[in-house]
């Protein structure tokens, strides 16, 4: 989906006070992730905007599930990967351009779409995308690709440490985390014994922002990388900041690589045997598929490949915590380029999230992720890892982060009640009387893929609830006796009520004010909670 961006002319027209933030920078030791950074340097997008670069060459994406030869498939994955490193480095801008510093997500934030292919007829259907702010301090994106008709699916969970060196004016970013590309309907060979298909596990290169200084930041990626698999073949990359051997890097002579696809029996860790096919060029620009004769296969001109639209449910009807809105009045800043506008609606997000942290560390809640769980370990991505001689610290990504299918089938807009971002509420029409009763048990049935179609009256439910576990009907410290004895009291023959009955219940509630609402949204939940269990045909769940 087209984005616009603010003018490109902003750091060069404010380069005295970018030295000033940089010098500053450089006396600060650790991670500088999450520090704030000049309006004039950010990007329109968030961090959690990112993954869907994974799936912008829809084609590249699904193509290794339409191949029946594992190394063919090997190789398809590796160029998939490689294609899609531009769109990630620049963030969908130019090169031209530079890169700019996407907005730090807060904790909670989401974005989800979906693509669907334009041609009907090779059957790819629809491509999913969902990635969340699992973590803030330190930060930790978790995210999802997907395609049901082919069995593809590219999940994984990253933490990103920060650093400035003044004497090189250059910003290195260090991923922590791992990502993995699956093909659920091939089997997973190997003796690897895994019910996940084949399984692949994807690099999460480490990037030197240079130019910063000069108004063109651009990115860099370096150092050798494995992408080992469940199916007996695996591929090494190496990146330089130049082209090999002086010749290649493109017209700007950056960004090149060299990558080589092997059968493990014939690979080491040191890169010996001989590679069956060799990919070599520019991830920017362009890069040429060889075959172990030194035959040319393909040339890969990255920028002329086709893309395929994101697709988003429209913003009105989007989730509060969906990063088009949280966003909202940043972006708009950003794109008039009013720096000062940009300041002031920033500041109001982040002192929201400072405000509820400071709540729920006071009232001892811990906040619920939607989408992503911490599962403890991941045997298919240790055992990968392994093979290469790697391990994830992951008490550097505070968990490891696996998708749950069940929450995705389960929410429906709004997934927290309207709580926004800057610790207020929504105000928005309540529901019909005939989805009260799932919501209000906090059961929202979906239609399948319900999460792009959601309809009208699903969008608008009002119940506040907070995300974050806590005493039924605690809001700041406080019981709201006196509501929650309100709708208790409609509520204690619930189990015998018609559906006109359901509107005296609509009623009591709309009587309230929002914050009333949103303080008895975790007592209506307990109490239908507890009856449930008495009279287990009271609804589905």
């Amino acid at each position: 989906m087209p984005d616009s961006t603010p003018s490109d002319d902003a750091i060069s027209a404010n380069r005295s006070t970018l030295r000033e933030f940089l010098a500053s920078l450089s006396t600060i030791r650790g991670d500088l992730s999450t520090i704030t950074a000049p309006p004039f340097v950010l990007d329109t997008k968030s961090t959690v905007e990112l993954p869907q670069y994974w799936a912008e060459h829809l084609d590249s994406f699904v193509a290794p599930a339409q191949s029946n030869d594992p190394g063919e498939r090997m190789l398809r994955v590796l160029k998939w990967w490689l294609s899609s490193l531009r769109g990630q480095q620049y963030a969908g801008r130019d090169p031209n351009s530079g890169v700019k510093k996407p907005l730090n997500a807060v904790l909670g934030e989401c974005f989800v779409g979906w693509w669907d292919s334009e041609d009907r007829d090779q059957g790819i259907g629809r491509t999913h995308l969902v990635s969340e702010q699992v973590s803030h301090h330190p930060p930790v994106t978790a995210c999802r690709v997907w395609n049901d008709e082919l069995g593809v699916e590219a999940e994984g969970f990253t933490r990103q440490e920060i650093t400035f060196s003044m004497s090189s004016g250059s910003v290195n970013i260090a991923q922590m985390g791992y990502a993995l590309f699956k093909l659920r309907k091939v089997p997973g060979g190997n003796g690897q014994g895994n019910d996940e298909g084949e399984v692949y596990l994807i690099p999460l290169p480490d990037v030197r922002v240079k130019g910063v200084l000069s108004g063109t930041p651009y990115p860099e990626l370096g150092g050798s990388y494995h992408i080992p698999s469940t199916s007996g073949w695996g591929a090494e990359v190496e990146f330089s900041g130049k082209g090999f051997l002086g010749i290649g890097g493109g017209k700007s002579g950056k960004n090149g690589f060299e990558a080589k696809v092997f059968q493990h029996s014939e690979a080491s860790s040191h890169g010996s045997g001989t590679p069956v096919w060799t990919i070599s060029g520019n991830w920017d620009s362009s890069f040429t598929i060889k075959d172990k004769s030194g035959h040319v296969l393909e040339e890969v001109d990255v920028a002329a490949m086709p893309t395929a639209d994101l697709q988003l449910v429209p913003e009105e009807k989007m989730d509060p915590y969906e990063t088009r809105q949280v966003w909202k009045d940043v972006r708009k800043a950003l794109n008039k380029g009013d720096m000062q506008g940009t300041s002031s609606a920033k500041n109001i997000v982040e002192q929201g999230q400072r405000d509820m942290r400071k709540q729920e560390e006071q009232e001892g809640k811990t906040w619920q992720r939607l989408f992503f769980s911490d599962v403890g370990e991941d045997v298919v991505a240790e055992k990968l890892r392994s093979s290469i001689g790697t391990k994830l610290d992951k008490e550097q990504t505070v968990g490891i982060w696996k998708f749950n299918s069940l929450a995705w089938d389960e929410k429906q807009r709004p997934w927290r009640g309207g709580l926004r971002p800057d610790n207020t509420s929504s105000s928005a029409q309540q529901p019909s009387s005939a989805k009260r009763e799932s919501q209000v048990n906090g059961v929202a049935a979906v239609q399948p893929h319900g999460h792009d179609r959601t309809s009208d009256s699903a969008e608008r439910r009002t119940s506040a609830a907070t995300g974050m576990s806590s005493e039924a009907g605690a809001i700041n410290g406080h019981t709201p006796a006196t509501s929650a004895d309100k709708v208790d009291s409609q509520l204690q023959g619930k189990d015998r009520r018609s559906e006109v009955q359901d509107d005296e219940l609509a009623n009591g509630v709309d009587d309230m004010s929002l914050r009333e609402q949103t303080a008895v949204e975790e007592f209506i939940r307990a109490q239908y909670s507890s009856r449930s269990k008495r009279h287990s045909g009271h609804r589905k769940g």
